[in-house]
This record gives structure tokens, C-alpha cells and sequence, in this order.
């Protein structure tokens, strides 16, 4: 149950980045978000990578292959493509986009892990992701004319499935490096991987965006919430649960990002919600909870 929980939290964390994300998306070109997110995030590590570098190195120098991987698709890839999505597309697009990662998830699964899903757990899949798809379209079929794309919605598809492969090869996270030192090593190459980028793009190491109130406010947020403490909590409990059954709690964003909109944006909480809601959490039910008799 306890990883149920940092499941739970990670995604509703991950929710309020895309409400964050796109808040700031004409303050704040989507490289320097990016960047300076994974750039605090290190600073708050460094002490505890200093304190563990001769483990951690070690460790490194036998599996380095694996873990300059993870660094650069989960945390110098996945969030500058979704930052960059954010910034050309609505966040209907990227939710409903985002809903693919559970299917990316298994499709991968199967071929680097060989793994199998059984007949419920392909019904529980299903059924969340029409709730997901219910929820998109507002309860009625005649949305999807109104639907548009643009090169954003790409740069999402992109980022879900960096991220569906960064879930299913935590499967080869070195067994030796607890949560918090697998966290510390991959954002520090990320944010190595980032930097680069980062001045061969011209920019240069100035903070100025910081004086607009809402990219400071919405940075603090993005650090500590869905950098330091979802990534730890997702990490963890991959460890237990495996990719499969923890690709699921992905459709609890739409929800979240309901409620959050109901509370910070004043969005009315409508009928489709609560049916799109019955859809996800029987899917989630029968793709996780429900044993086999």
C-alpha cells in the first residue's frame, strides 16, 4: 500500500508540472526551465553526493552505460521535450497524449523485458484509458472535431516515450545504489547533458527570470514537487510493483488536473468527470488489484 501512495503522489506532483509548466511557457523558454528546474535540484544533492561519492563512483565506473542512459532520457530528455511541447500545445492535447504511456509502457516491456499481461490486466488497461479519453472529450464524441495538433503535440509524444522507456529499464537499476543515490548520480549527468545544451543554445548562467514572481513561485514548486520527491517516489516503488502495473497511475492525471484546475483556475468540476473518474479507477482496479483466482 505504502507504494500505491508514492505512486499516487508522484502523479499528482507530475499534474501540477503541467499546470506550472504551461503557466510559465511565455515567461520562460522551455531549455531555461528545464535547465535551472534540474540545475537547483543538483544544488540540493550536491551535499548528499559528496557525502556518498565514493559509493556512488564506484558503482558508476562498473555500470556507467545503464545509468548515462537514465540521466539523459529521464532527466535531460523527458522534461525539455515536455517543456517544449507545453509551449505550442493545450494541455488537453498533452493529457490525452500522455495517456499512451501506459500502453508505450507494455509494448516496451514486452520486448526489452519479455514480459506478458494477462486478459484483466489488458481490460483494467482499456477501461482507464477510454476514462482518460472520456475525459479529453468532455463526455461527448462530437469534441473531437474540435480537437487541433501542432508540432507541440510531437515534442509530447516524444517525451511520453522517453519516459515509458526510462520505466520499464529501471528494471536494470543497479541494485547497489539506494533511491537517493540513484536520484543524485542521474541529475547530476542530466544536468551535465543539460548544460551542454543549454550554452550552445547562447544562453548564458543569468537568473533575471527570477524577478517575475510567477516563474520563481512556479520553479520552487517544480524543484522540491515533481523533481526531488516524485522521482524518488516513482523510482521506489518501480522497484516494487514493476513497470506494468505502475505505468497505470499515469491516468490519474487527467483527474488531478481537474481538481487542480477546480482549485487554482476556478474550473467547474462537470458530470464527465465523475464518470471518467469510475473508468480509471475500475481500470486501475483490475489491472493491479485484482488477483488471478
Amino acid at each position: 500500500m505504502k507504494y500505491m501512495i508514492f505512486l499516487t503522489l508522484a502523479v499528482l506532483f507530475w499534474s501540477g508540472n503541467f499546470v506550472f509548466g504551461r503557466m510559465v511557457s511565455t515567461e520562460i523558454s522551455a531549455i531555461e526551465l528545464s535547465f535551472f528546474r534540474w540545475f537547483f535540484v543538483a544544488l540540493i544533492l550536491l551535499p548528499y553526493l559528496i557525502y556518498r561519492f565514493k559509493h556512488i563512483m564506484n558503482i558508476f565506473k562498473k555500470e556507467y552505460l545503464i545509468l548515462l542512459i537514465f540521466g539523459i532520457i529521464g532527466i535531460s530528455g523527458f522534461n525539455t521535450f515536455l517543456y517544449l511541447g507545453l509551449q505550442t500545445t493545450t494541455a488537453t492535447n498533452a493529457l490525452l497524449i500522455n495517456s499512451s504511456i501506459p500502453i508505450m509502457i507494455i509494448v516496451l516491456s514486452s520486448i526489452i523485458l519479455k514480459t506478458s499481461i494477462t486478459k484483466i490486466q489488458a481490460l483494467g488497461i482499456l477501461l482507464s484509458t477510454l476514462g482518460v479519453i472520456f475525459l479529453i472529450l468532455k463526455g461527448s464524441l462530437e469534441n473531437i472535431i474540435t480537437l487541433e495538433f501542432t508540432h507541440g503535440d510531437l515534442w509530447i509524444l516524444f517525451a511520453c516515450l522517453n519516459w515509458a522507456l526510462y520505466t520499464v529499464l529501471l528494471k536494470y537499476k543497479p541494485k547497489e545504489l539506494n533511491a537517493l543515490d540513484f536520484l543524485s548520480i542521474t541529475v547530476f549527468i542530466g544536468i551535465i547533458i543539460l548544460a551542454i545544451v543549454y550554452f550552445y543554445a547562447g544562453y548564458s548562467l543569468e537568473f533575471s527570470h527570477f524577478e517575475n514572481a510567477k516563474v520563481l513561485y512556479s520553479l520552487i514548486y517544480i524543484v522540491v514537487f515533481p523533481s526531488l520527491l516524485s522521482f524518488y517516489f516513482w523510482n521506489t516503488a518501480i522497484a516494487q510493483i514493476g513497470a506494468n502495473k505502475a505505468g497505470q497511475f499515469t491516468h490519474l492525471m487527467p483527474i488531478f488536473g481537474a481538481i487542480l484546475a477546480y482549485l487554482f483556475l476556478g474550473e467547474r468540476l462537470e458530470v464527465y468527470h465523475i464518470f471518467g473518474i469510475l473508468f480509471i479507477g475500475l481500470g486501475i482496479y483490475l489491472s493491479i488489484f485484482l488477483k488471478k483466482s
